[in-house]
């Protein structure tokens, strides 16, 4: 005999996405649990630069745009989370920093861009006089000028590590080896485990959560829409022993910043400056040498006075997984939608992307709104006990790569 649970919510995928969006719904009430087959985090959270911005970066051309004003209360949202007055509990999540910066050179376009950049996000940007500058920009040689942002910045391991640890007894670790999603013919998915101890989950709605993993999901249940687009990126990381954190951006000539740089403590008392922005999307055509040729070149380009030959330098390709827009345009908001079989047929399914860390409060509430459209309202049943392991938290990418723990871990 095959052992049948069943709960109001079933959510495939571990990340920022899905163990945000498992919170709210355990905090209003719904019988939820969380399926991950590989490590927590493991996909594109641990691999973001853990940045809670308010959209200042989409102001770069001197107008608010839809992405800015989709996330401008975002840091506000995360920092009241933080003293446990959200929607999500994170008391106990350290940030990494509680201020992020802007930069430019003493270039035009740069400055120019500053200038823009400020007057359109009034109220969310400071500028700081020479006393006022991070360490890493007090050298003589340093002709730019500087902007406080309202944004702050996430260890993102802690964050996981916290937003597990709020629904212990509710994850749990699936291998796609012995298990499989099956749609019956009125568009409810199951999972069938048969790993020694057979068993079926069913539930009320199904989220799908899994990043890049959600189109392997979709076209498992026979899905047309939502679909999905990746946009690939070579993010560079450098192990060093310099004294200096910092989290910011460059501004450049471009919309997108020239360089964004975020610190990461490492347990031997390096750290890593994990590299992004512009560099990183232009590397996605690079090879990895090349990337790491130009990463060495702005940062010898814009900080001239630091020496990082004792430094160890590693590359790593991510894609950004988003739902499908027009010309694979870069979407504004974090999207939650229902899922149709190719005849048209409703799914219990709902495809979810955040499309940005910041974004993961507003993808929780897109979720909670799908499933009050079709009158799915929580139970306040306890969650059963799937005969399942609980899945570990994965390694970051510079853990990973230089074999060396978070200081944090």
């Amino acid at each position: 005999m095959q052992t049948t649970y069943s709960v109001d919510v079933a959510i495939i995928g571990g990340g920022i996405a899905g163990l945000w969006t498992l919170n709210h719904l355990v905090h209003q009430g719904y019988n939820a649990v969380l399926l991950e087959h590989q490590g927590l985090g493991g996909g594109q959270t641990l691999a973001s630069q853990g940045m809670i911005h308010g959209g200042m970066k989409y102001t770069l051309g001197g107008a608010l745009t839809g992405a800015s004003e989709a996330i401008a209360d975002m840091p506000d949202h995360w920092r009241a989370c933080l003293r446990g007055e959200g929607d999500v509990d994170l008391r106990g999540t350290k940030p990494l920093s509680e201020h992020f910066h802007m930069w430019s050179t003493a270039s035009l376009s740069s400055r120019l861009g500053g200038f823009l950049a400020s007057k359109a996000v009034r109220g969310r940007v400071d500028p700081l006089n020479r006393e006022q500058l991070p360490e890493l920009f007090r050298h003589h040689s340093f002709r730019g000028k500087v902007y406080r942002l309202v944004d702050m910045v996430m260890d993102t391991p802690s964050l996981v590590r916290t937003l597990a640890a709020n629904m212990a007894g509710r994850l749990f670790a699936v291998d796609w080896h012995d298990a499989d999603l099956v749609v019956d013919d009125s568009g409810a998915c199951r999972l069938s485990v048969d790993n020694g101890n057979a068993f079926s989950l069913s539930a009320a709605a199904w989220v799908f959560s899994a990043g890049e993993g959600n189109e392997a999901l979709l076209t498992k249940v026979g899905s047309s829409t939502p679909r999905m687009q990746r946009r690939p990126l070579k993010q560079v990381m450098v192990r060093h022993h310099l004294p200096y954190r910092f989290y910011g951006h460059c501004l450049g000539a471009e919309t997108t910043p020239r360089l964004t740089i975020s610190s990461h403590p490492l347990s031997d008392g390096s750290q890593v400056w994990y590299l992004g922005g512009s560099l990183a999307e232009k590397g996605a055509g690079q090879s990895d040498a090349e990337v790491l040729a130009s990463a060495q070149a702005e940062l010898a380009d814009l900080m001239p006075w630091l020496n990082f030959s004792d430094a160890q330098w590693a590359v790593l390709a991510v894609d950004r997984a988003e739902p499908r827009q027009r010309n694979l345009a870069r979407p504004d908001q974090a999207f939650a939608d229902w899922a149709r079989g190719a005849d048209g047929t409703a799914l219990n399914a709902i495809a979810a992307w955040p499309t940005k860390l910041t974004l993961a409060p507003n993808l929780a509430r897109q979720v909670s709104e799908r499933l009050l459209e079709r009158e799915l309202r929580p139970s306040g049943a306890p969650p059963p006990a799937l005969p399942l392991a609980a899945p570990p938290i994965a390694a970051t990418p510079w853990a990973t790569a230089f074999g060396v723990a978070d200081a944090t871990a």
